[in-house]
């Protein structure tokens, strides 16, 4: 399928050209500018906003990381957000310790690009100008400049989150001549300045966008829910302690209040299976912004997910296996009835068969050695990943953590199909809207409401609900204890979606690693004992027996670089501004924890 928002706007050029435009062709006077004549036709209009949406949704493995830290890595192709926390394994300088000015750069804006967030800033601030500028009804300028709204929003979110504070650039600014040169050297706003400012922009955006597009081709568009879910998500960060030493959760309780009523009214909701929600496209009621890819291989409309391919095993396809869980992240799930492998319920939890009796969401979130993983159409395929010797059964390539991501792996894409997939990209999802709102509830003490969002999550799940129908939540948290506890469903939740390096970001709590190495897990066949057929009966054995009969675990370290593990500075809770551009602009004020003056948390 091919939503709106394909279109590049070079198509805009072209549409003179085409019989759909035939009402401009024949009555308008080309010698006009074509500025003039995009904005004063709906059609030309919405094609200039569909290269907004191109240049601005948001991918798999959040490539704003990648180009902030555009050397940070020492492996230029492993950028995935994943590898900078506890969910998988990337060797970086975040966790290295070493992170330098020079290693930021990219996302900031330190030179004349098109493609950085204030050369996408400058295309929105354009268009909403012609938008406001042209002859069109109030209620499509409403609906077209919401949309942008939206986007610069979310371009200073991003900044926001990574830097605090920026210079707001909210026009365009004239870029010809000294005096004009010289009105762009803006400084830098507080971050409250900058989150107001983002606020503002959802608040219209809120009042002129639908509460939900109902025609097919509008599959993608961002809504009034849409816009109230950001602001709910942008509170949430601001009221966070990386931000601020005061409270201000009530603000992030309104906003969320408002999405979870705005998105219920629109027909959103949780959707009823945790894992086939992201197969499900137009009308996709967990789908609260959202990026369409489609399966075109060769013509200009072509935007296929790389993700699906990149994260399967090697051995399936063309897959590129990134995205490997550690250990830690495979024990984090609880059991069956939400309570942690620690804690005392129905299951007891073992190493040996730690894949055992799990929250269902560990089996649909990690493929481990001998789990039943449907890939190829084939329903009843076997992973396995085990060592003979010190030599891997698989082909093509081997995990190094002992395990696979298989969120939102279609498992019914062929080999020759995975490489131009066209499943969504998923960036908010109604499931986040109810934990921002048991976060910002817990925010404001009202403790039975986050209890309430936290069990419709795990509910759906299919985590037992236990005789006290908490599933498996202690009774009677405290504030603090509620916090951890919405930190920790995030972290279940949302695995593998860009969110857990900025949670633990946003709370200060990357120092807890410190000292600490990521692992992985090693899972050898033993020597004896093991039946001669091992090899081609495997896939009908009972895995409990194969794992406490054939099979022998230990883990290994993942983190390498440094001898005392995990050495996160804390300064790195704010990114440093690019030194280019405090040359481009004197006016900008280097963080303070980077040598500068400027004070990221007012």
């Amino acid at each position: 399928m091919k939503p709106f928002h394909y279109i590049a706007l070079a198509t805009i050029a072209s549409a003179f050209g085409l019989s759909s435009c035939e009402k401009v062709l024949d009555k308008e006077n080309l010698g006009q500018s074509t500025t003039e004549l995009v904005f004063k036709d709906s059609t030309l209009a919405n094609l200039n906003l569909s290269f907004i949406y191109n240049q601005n949704l948001p991918e798999w493995g959040d490539p704003i990381i990648s180009a902030t830290l555009n050397a940070a890595n020492t492996t230029a192709s492993n950028y995935n957000v994943a590898g900078l926390s506890d969910e998988a394994y990337a060797d970086n300088r975040l966790f290295a310790g070493s992170l330098q000015v020079s290693d930021v750069g990219g996302e900031f804006g330190t030179g004349l690009s098109a493609t950085n967030n204030y050369g996408k800033i400058r295309t929105i601030n354009m268009f909403l100008s012609n938008v406001k500028a042209g002859p069109l009804p109030a209620g499509a300028k409403g609906r077209l400049r919401g949309q942008a709204q939206f986007f610069r929003a979310w371009r200073y979110f991003e900044l926001v989150r990574q830097y605090g504070g920026v210079p707001l650039v909210m026009s365009p600014l004239n870029g010809v001549g000294p005096e004009a040169r010289d009105l762009t050297y803006l400084p830098r706003a507080s971050t409250t300045e900058t989150f107001a400012a983002i606020v503002a922009d959802l608040d219209s955006a809120i009042q002129t966008l639908p509460g939900k597009w109902t025609a097919t081709t509008d599959w993608g568009r961002v809504s009034k829910g849409t816009a109230a879910a950001l602001k709910g998500r942008v509170l949430v960060y601001a009221a966070s302690p990386q931000f601020t030493t005061t409270d201000k959760w009530q603000a992030a309780y309104d906003a969320n209040v408002q999405a979870k009523t705005l998105l219920t009214a629109n027909g959103f909701r949780l959707h009823t299976s945790f894992d086939q929600l992201w197969f499900q496209e137009v009308n996709n009621p967990e789908a609260v912004m959202v990026t369409s890819y489609n399966t075109a291989t060769g013509d200009q409309l072509k935007r296929n997910n790389t993700y699906d391919n990149s994260t399967r095993p090697a051995a399936n396809g063309t897959g590129g296996g990134q995205n490997q869980p550690t250990w830690e992240m495979a024990q984090a799930f609880p059991m069956l009835d939400g309570k942690k492998r620690s804690e005392t319920g129905r299951y007891t939890y073992t190493d040996q068969l730690f894949y055992k009796n799990r929250d269902p969401r560990f089996d649909k979130t990690i493929a481990y050695n001998g789990s039943t993983w449907p890939l190829n159409g084939n329903t009843g395929y076997r992973l396995w990943t085990y060592l003979r010797g010190t030599t891997t059964v698989e082909t093509g390539g081997s995990t190094n953590t002992g395990f696979y991501c298989r969120k939102a792996i279609n498992p019914t894409a062929s080999p020759s199909e995975v490489q131009y997939l066209g499943t969504d990209w998923i960036e908010i999802r109604y499931a986040e809207v109810l934990l921002n709102l048991a976060e910002s509830a817990c925010g404001v003490n009202k403790l039975s409401e986050a209890y309430t969002e936290l069990k419709a999550i795990r509910a759906r799940a299919g985590i037992e609900p236990g005789t006290d129908q908490l599933y498996g939540l202690k009774a009677n948290m405290t504030r603090a204890e509620m916090f951890e506890a919405v930190l920790y469903e995030r972290q279940l939740e949302l695995a593998f979606e860009g969110k857990r390096f900025w949670d633990l970001r946003r709370w200060r709590k990357m120092e807890t690693f410190n000292g600490t190495k990521r692992t992985g897990l090693v899972v050898t066949l033993k020597t004896t004992g093991v039946p001669t057929d091992f090899a081609t009966t495997r896939d009908n054995l009972n895995l409990d027996l194969v794992y406490t009969n054939y099979f022998t675990l230990s883990t290994k370290i993942l983190d390498t670089r440094n001898a005392g593990g995990i050495a996160w500075m804390s300064k790195y809770y704010f990114f440093p501004i690019p030194q280019a551009a405090i040359d481009n602009n004197t006016k900008i004020q280097q963080n303070k924890d980077w040598g500068g003056s400027f004070d990221p948390m007012l």
